[in-house]
């Protein structure tokens, strides 16, 4: 069952946040899919004010099975293992998964990703929020208006 919500009167007295009503569409229809993807698992970590990270946890992939692009606002992280090393063995219980896998996240406004390191079958991928300098804030400086001039040529009584 869908549940629809209305956000138009809260974007009565907003300019500019159609991408954010459009986000919050694609939110709330990722929650409801019965397909969502749920491998691999992975956190999102806040390490400081404009530094955050993403670890996902990759065992069984190499440096050379990923691929991590970064495009009009969403980063995509992909792995495949082209050549599987378990052929000829037999397994009694097989646990880790080597199956191809491919998890997308929306990036906000302004955020790039800074690098991507793989350790202990973890994917750590850095990623930094660069506010252009047009777009800080900036204090306005407010100039009084120029006093009224007498008029000359007429004495004060």
């Amino acid at each position: 069952m869908r549940t629809t919500l209305d956000f138009t009167p809260a974007f009565r007295s907003t300019v500019g946040f159609d991408r954010m009503a459009r986000l919050l569409d694609h939110a709330m229809r990722a929650t409801e899919a019965s397909n969502a993807p749920t491998f691999p698992p992975y956190n999102i970590e806040k390490l400081g004010d404009d530094e955050y990270r993403v670890t996902m946890a990759v065992a069984g992939f190499g440096e050379g099975d990923l691929e991590i692009t970064a495009e009009n606002g969403q980063l995509v992280v992909s792995g495949k293992i082209e050549k599987p090393e378990d052929e000829g063995r037999n397994y009694l219980h097989r646990g880790i998964a080597t199956r191809s896998f491919e998890r997308r996240f929306d990036l906000a406004d302004h955020i790039r990703v800074n690098g991507a390191t793989i350790e202990n079958g973890l994917l750590h991928i850095a990623l930094v929020r660069e506010v252009p300098e047009a777009m800080k804030p900036r204090k306005i400086a407010i100039a009084s208006a120029p006093a009224p001039k007498a008029i000359e040529g007429k004495k004060a009584a």
